[in-house]
């Protein structure tokens, strides 16, 4: 997991969602965020916004109970792998 997208994900969750940094590793499931469900759906919509794409739901389910911010990290890693190869010119 590259440390930027971490770190993006670190920002969003003290920022706006004001959990406590020492809450946030990388094995933290996000139902241990101390966020409700709502909250979390808005946390998921926040990250996609900070990085301006979606992820798709079968790659990503808030709602699943073990989903780990290192999941998270590596759903936006390959979202934004496919965005940047997408945007790149062909040769």
């Amino acid at each position: 997991m590259p440390l930027p997208t971490f770190e993006a994900v670190v920002h969003v969750l003290t920022e706006q969602f004001h959990v406590d940094r020492d809450r946030i590793q990388p094995d933290t499931a996000l139902a241990d965020l101390g966020l409700d469900s709502l909250s979390l759906m808005e946390f998921v919509f926040a990250i996609e916004d900070h990085f301006a794409l979606r992820i798709p739901e079968d790659k990503l389910d808030p709602r699943q109970a073990d989903l780990k911010l290192t999941d998270l990290c590596r759903a936006l890693d390959e979202a934004l792998a496919l965005r940047d190869s997408a945007a790149a010119p062909s040769a």
